[in-house]
């Protein structure tokens, strides 16, 4: 093996597209792949991960209760016992991790794999009789606030205590929709009736869960979710991905995969159906599905199918999806009983949903072109793949074919992606200049600039973020608001991911260790930090918006700040940039922002659901009927309140691109979806504030030019 201090320069310089040899252990037999997955990734952390942990004895204690938790989070599978008896392993891993042969993964495998079996006889028993909702109870769901169960008896009263919220869940939902019944309807049911519906639900429920614990899932998953904790534990955007995964994620980024043009669904059994099927693609040509039809199993050309009991949709998706011109063989239950098995070729199916578009909102007499961007995608694979810089700058063109008057570039939810487009695109609203800082593990910074002096766009811009919005999206937003190129608006702060990522596939054996993937898997490792050009990092703190707008989902700890393990925040100092004067005051567009929003009642709503959401994300709930009802009472008409307002707010003129509607023409799903589209936007309170924003900023950039 390369030793530790060479390392790092071996990682470098394949990332940088070199030819090197990885060397396992030389001699003797080759280790099983468990043993090399271990051994890999922790060459890989210790000698590339940007600031990466000791792995010693702590670093294996709290591997081993992250551990137990991701694979009991609840706290009712182990016993305490079964913590005692397992401590023995508690110190080795990091051991095991250095190449000493794995034991503790076995050690605690075995132990799953019983007290699972355990406790799936429990819930038929407990599930039996009907439950009364008096008894003055409480359960608490928080894991932070659950221990382990002493014993045999205290873990099946936890079980039942569960079985009886989940039951009380679906019980009070069943009053709900029977409230807008009358009793002399034929659907109406007693109290005891939907007790009883509700009870064969949540069984229903854990028999699916069961399946997929102890059927469906194999010890490979389980391994793979070890090393998972594993490199999350070095930060939590250091992942593990098996080959399926990894595919996966391609796919995501690409937005292209090789499938057979069906869309599935889980039905309530659990069964998997065709949901859909796309005309042109393998499944129709097949003139074999339909929709509604079961798919028992899945088969790779010749191999023995994978049996799809416990399975869940996106699952059986991966084993469906897979190389094109290959054969893919589906076992089909018919509405009539009837099996039998579909054989089809693979083939190309494009993911165009998630692409940038564009529309044009009419707003007090300004027309004003929206872009949205769900991810920053790239396919990298193709030279002529998508690539959301292209497609942005596509959309920007056809925006300023229709004379609009200002831009809005929506990143509400938009997860990342690729940061060359990033830098490509906020190269679009400036003349040239430093778009973001990165900064290795040895502290040499690197400056990404936009070299480019031409402008595609130089009209009043607003971007939009949210809690969700990250890594790429942090970078175009936080790029543009430190250039004074345009307006930030959204939640109190985005994600907060201020971390760079790349792929290096594990080696199944002695060869090249240059590759994104291999047939054991790969690691998407955490080798830089980025910020600002303002110096500043933004890891945690993420980016703060020039406005500020009420989230409903603000108080819920989803942000990268949230997490224990996450790297932490710091600055470097500042690139050489130059602010751009923005024409408008942004005092004056603020106050007015804050006036409108003070004034609007479904703002005031969903300000009014956060802070219940806030004390609903407790977890501690009642198992008095009356009790539970009346606390999910408040929550369920702040929801309602939020929708009743929002029927009355004012619908936008939202308009479909003519060139986009005549492209859309020859294909009416898709058509159809653009016009939902278009229509929600219409709706979309955050995007009429947001245009009465902008609509601030055009009103005082021409009055400037005017004097």
């Amino acid at each position: 093996m390369f030793s530790k201090k060479s390392l790092p320069v071996v990682i470098v310089l394949v990332l940088a597209g070199l030819l090197l040899t990885y060397n396992s252990s030389g001699i003797g037999n080759p280790p099983d792949k468990y043993q090399l997955i271990f051994e890999q990734v922790a060459d890989m952390l210790e000698a590339a991960h940007y600031s990466p942990k000791k792995v010693d004895d702590v670093f294996s204690q709290n591997i081993h209760k992250k551990y137990l938790e991701a694979l009991d989070p609840d706290k009712n599978i182990f016993l305490q016992s079964d913590l005692k008896d397992l401590k023995k392993f508690e110190s080795s891993i990091d051991d095991e991790l250095h190449g000493a042969p794995i034991a503790y993964f076995y050690a605690v495998d075995q132990v799953y794999a019983k007290r699972t079996k355990e406790v799936a006889a429990y819930y038929p028993e407990l599930l039996m009789y009907p439950f009364q909702f008096t008894a003055d109870e409480s359960i608490v769901l928080e894991p932070e606030k659950l221990d382990y169960s002493k014993n045999e008896a205290a873990r099946k009263d936890a079980w039942r205590k569960r079985l009886k919220f989940l039951t009380l869940e679906r019980l009070s939902d069943l009053m709900d929709q029977r409230n807008t019944m009358k009793k002399g309807d034929s659907a109406y049911k007693t109290d005891a009736d939907l007790e009883k519906d509700a009870r064969a639900k949540v069984k229903l429920m854990m028999t699916r869960n069961f399946d997929r614990i102890i059927i469906k899932t194999k010890p490979d998953e389980r391994f793979d979710m070890l090393v998972n904790v594993i490199t999350n534990f070095m930060d939590p955007h250091t992942t593990f991905f098996p080959p399926l995964e990894k595919r996966s994620f391609d796919e995501q980024m690409s937005g292209r995969f090789y499938g057979i043009g069906a869309s599935l669904r889980n039905d309530e059994g659990g069964a998997i159906r065709i949901a859909t099927i796309v005309a042109g693609l393998p499944a129709y040509k097949s003139q074999q599905l339909v929709v509604g039809d079961q798919v028992l199993k899945v088969g790779q050309a010749a191999e023995e199918p994978t049996d799809l009991t416990g399975f869940e949709t996106e699952d059986a998706v991966k084993l469906i999806r897979g190389k094109k011109g290959t054969e893919v063989r589906l076992t089909i239950k018919k509405a009539d009983g009837t099996i039998k098995i579909v054989s089809m070729i693979r083939d190309e199916v494009v993911l165009d949903e998630t692409y940038a578009k564009s529309a044009v909102i009419n707003e007090g007499g300004k027309k004003i072109g929206y872009i949205f961007l769900p991810e920053f995608y790239a396919d990298w694979e193709r030279p002529n793949g998508p690539k959301c810089s292209q497609d942005v700058a596509k959309e920007i063109i056809k925006l300023k074919e229709q004379a609009v008057d200002a831009i809005i570039m929506d990143l509400r939810n938009n997860g990342g992606g690729s940061l060359y487009d990033v830098v490509q695109m906020v190269g679009f609203f400036i003349p040239e200049g430093p778009i973001v800082q990165v900064k290795d593990r040895e502290g040499n910074p690197q400056v990404l600039r936009d070299r480019d002096r031409s402008v595609l766009y130089d009209g009043p811009l607003a971007v939009m973020v949210n809690e969700f919005s990250a890594s790429a999206s942090e970078i175009f937003a936080a790029a543009i608001q430190d250039y004074g190129r345009g307006i930030v608006i959204g939640s109190t702060s985005t994600y907060g991911k201020g971390t760079v990522q790349r792929n290096i596939g594990l080696e199944p054996s002695t060869g090249p260790f240059n590759k994104e993937a291999t047939d054991i898997g790969t690691i998407k490792l955490t080798l830089q930090k980025f910020y600002r050009i303002n110096g500043g990092s933004t890891q945690l703190k993420g980016v703060t918006p020039n406005i500020i707008l009420p989230d409903q989902y603000e108080t819920l700890k989803y942000r990268e700040k949230d997490n224990p393990d996450a790297l932490p925040w710091d600055e470097i100092p500042r690139a050489f940039y130059t602010r751009v004067s923005p024409g408008y005051d942004m005092d004056y567009v603020k106050k007015n922002s804050a006036v409108r929003v003070a004034a609007n009642p479904t703002f005031n709503a969903i300000k009014e659901s956060s802070s219940l959401m806030e004390t609903a994300n407790q977890r501690v709930y009642s198992l008095q009927l009356n009790k539970y009802r009346e606390g999910q009472k408040s929550l369920r008409e702040s929801f309602k309140k939020i929708e009743e307002m929002n029927k009355s707010t004012k619908v936008m003129a939202v308009k479909m691109l003519e060139l986009d509607e005549k492209k859309l023409s020859a294909d009416n799903d898709k058509l159809e979806r653009r016009k939902q589209w278009i229509g929600n936007l219409s709706k979309d309170i955050y995007i009429n504030e947001t245009c009465q924003i902008i609509s601030d900023m055009i009103r005082q950039v021409v009055l400037v030019k005017g004097n």
